[in-house]
């Protein structure tokens, strides 16, 4: 069966380029040239990947991404975009990007992105069999949720962030292997995405501060190690 692919672009000439591409390659296409028939396209379909353009009219890609993760949290999402400042990268991974490609791509690069990401394509796995909360300390993690919450105060975290938080709990007390999360959730473990692991890392360590027995110790050279 083929794998669908929704292609978001407002650059017409480039969206059928890259229709004409991925076609060629085997995958169903669906395209929109704008965030709202995007939307519309991805609810009527349900296509097993989604590439948006970052900067459209209307609903530009960021918010269609934040829609689609209201309701989708599996669905692999690669955002194209002409920007590639860390801000922004950071910021589409948070709403919940699997990967991007900065403007101008080659196809055969997207077309390798898109193959690996729905290769790691596996159903959500629930924290705790029968329990969606994970305790950490003082607090108690809800990973479907995507929420921590302590003394009755919720801080809810976004897509990345949760992901980050229960990788690191699946190996409590031990070295979280920084590649391999890099790969798993960035697709690639460049200097790049590290750097914006980093910032996922420093906000989590925020979060879980006020109970002091908690820590996120950096392993040097190899990855993280969350004690509780």
């Amino acid at each position: 069966m083929k794998a669908s692919v929704l292609l978001v672009e407002d650059e017409q000439q480039l969206a059928q380029i890259v229709r004409d591409s991925l076609e060629m390659r085997g995958f169903r296409m669906y395209c929109a040239h704008d965030g709202r028939e995007g939307l519309r396209l991805y609810r009527q379909h349900k296509p097993d990947v989604l590439v948006l353009d970052v900067m459209m009219p209307d609903l530009d890609g960021f918010s269609l991404a934040t829609e689609v993760r209201k309701t989708d949290k599996s669905i692999p999402i690669i955002f194209l975009t002409a920007k590639s400042q860390t801000a922004d990268v950071v910021k589409g991974f948070e709403l919940g990007g699997n990967d991007y490609l900065k403007k101008p791509f080659s196809m055969d690069e997207l077309i390798v992105r898109i193959r690996s990401l729905l290769s790691r394509v596996q159903p959500v796995t629930q924290p705790v069999a029968g329990d969606d909360t994970v305790v950490i300390g003082q607090y108690a993690f809800n990973y479907p949720q995507q929420s921590l919450t302590r003394n009755n105060h919720t801080q809810t975290l976004s897509h990345r962030e949760a992901e980050v938080l229960w990788r690191l709990c699946r190996h409590r007390n031990q070295v979280t292997e920084r590649r391999s999360m890099l790969i798993d959730l960035w697709g690639d473990d460049n200097f790049f995405n590290a750097r914006s692991m980093d910032v996922f890392i420093t906000r989590l360590r925020r979060y879980l501060k006020e109970d002091p027995r908690i820590q996120i110790v950096n392993i040097r050279g190899v990855g993280y190690k969350l004690i509780s």
